[in-house]
């Protein structure tokens, strides 16, 4: 239903519509309504008492999603403390509101009084928090590592449902969860990627949403975090849709990078499922929206179609490697050093002449040091940087 009219502080809604959605609800038997705007809770609580069923506006409907689609501990803690956030502003009047007699979604408060539950909630709120500092220090130690390996990293990010799972587990050979439900991914996954024998790391996150509500950026800030430490972002796009939801969409993304201070990173835009479109269309899409998409290219994840463009763009991005090559003599140590380079940079050769072992690698610019401090210190060896590669 929709109405157009000053808000009413009583239902949000005019009187007449209330009668309406009322009657709506007993001929539909529907358990709950939802609105799109904010409710207050004297609004909410009105509705209740007017259609008989619980009334929750547009963030309480994406918290509801969010803890059904929750797996991991700390994306759980997450949809806690938003929704312990949100209660907070609206404890005391909804205490108020519930000691006058039982409605939809007022229920069980009687009981407290405002102070208390009021006192109850911020303490709950201080738990959780404490948890995810502890989780958001191991996260960083973990960045930290992977910083050491020697990897640059990628993150994919997009509206929810774009198919950023589905072009995660194309790259990787994973198995995350797919699934054309919103919000599958609440927390992110990272694995190691190679592209023309350099390896980088993928991070699937969350999805964005329209309108996003601050209080759920706040909280799944430590999620969203591994974007703003990326070295690129994927920004996958889902082709398929009408031109004005995908221009929508398109700016609800840009937006949300932009607010959780990633504009600096680059990004390639990712147009998937182009396996929905005839090839026309799809040109005359591109042709409409290149001047609103930075660096775009044109795949499908499930037939992983164009990737070998895709992966060009993502090195000619990542392209600041540095070609070096060291000599130095055999010994155990030695050797175990050089199988930990194989792990971590590419590998052009390897030489053995006489004792000593002859290598030219390829990485990029601080691990290059990295190594020269090591093959100096630890082996005494000669070291020399050529030129910056080439992706």
């Amino acid at each position: 239903m929709e109405q157009v009219k000053e808000l009413d502080s009583r239902y949000q809604i005019g009187s007449g519509k209330v009668e309406e959605l009322a009657q709506l609800v007993r001929e539909t038997d529907s358990q709950k309504t939802i609105f799109d705007n904010p409710l207050k809770p004297v609004q909410a609580y009105n509705l209740a008492k007017a259609t008989g069923v619980e009334a929750i506006d547009r963030f309480q409907l994406i918290l509801e999603i969010f803890v059904r689609r929750a797996t991991t501990n700390e994306a759980k803690l997450q949809i806690q403390l938003a929704r312990l956030r949100y209660e907070l502003t609206r404890a005391k009047e909804k205490v108020r509101l519930a000691r006058k007699e039982e409605q939809p979604g007022f229920m069980g408060l009687g009981a407290y009084e405002v102070d208390v539950y009021y006192e109850t909630v911020k303490r709950r709120i201080q738990v959780i928090r404490r948890k995810l500092k502890k989780i958001r220090k191991k996260r960083l130690l973990h960045r930290k590592r992977r910083t050491e390996l020697g990897f640059q990293s990628i993150s994919l990010a997009g509206y929810t449902n774009a198919g950023k799972s589905s072009l995660f587990n194309a790259l990787t050979e994973e198995g995350v969860l797919i699934n054309e439900a919103l919000f599958t991914t609440l927390s992110t996954t990272t694995r190691l990627v190679e592209i023309s024998r350099k390896r980088f790391l993928l991070t699937d996150t969350v999805g964005f949403i329209d309108r996003l509500p601050l209080k759920l950026i706040e909280a799944f800030q430590s999620t969203l975090e591994e974007t703003i430490y990326s070295d690129l972002i994927l920004l996958v796009v889902d082709v398929s849709e009408a031109i004005d939801v995908i221009e929508k969409k398109l700016s609800c993304c840009l937006e949300t990078v932009a607010r959780i201070g990633a504009s600096r990173i680059p990004i390639i835009t990712v147009f998937n499922k182009i396996d929905l479109l005839p090839e026309m269309k799809l040109d005359q899409r591109i042709e409409n929206l290149k001047e609103r998409t930075p660096n775009p290219v044109v795949i499908s994840a499930l037939y992983e179609t164009n990737f070998d463009l895709l992966e060009q763009e993502i090195l000619g991005i990542l392209k600041n490697y540095i070609q070096a090559s060291f000599t130095i003599p055999l010994t155990n140590e030695s050797m175990s050093f050089i199988s930990w380079l194989f792990n971590r940079a590419d590998v052009k050769t390897l030489k053995y002449v006489d004792n000593d072992a002859h290598i030219v690698f390829e990485a990029i610019p601080w691990f290059v040091e990295k190594v020269k401090k090591r093959v100096e210190k630890e082996f005494d060896g000669k070291f020399e940087k050529f030129q910056t590669a080439e992706a």
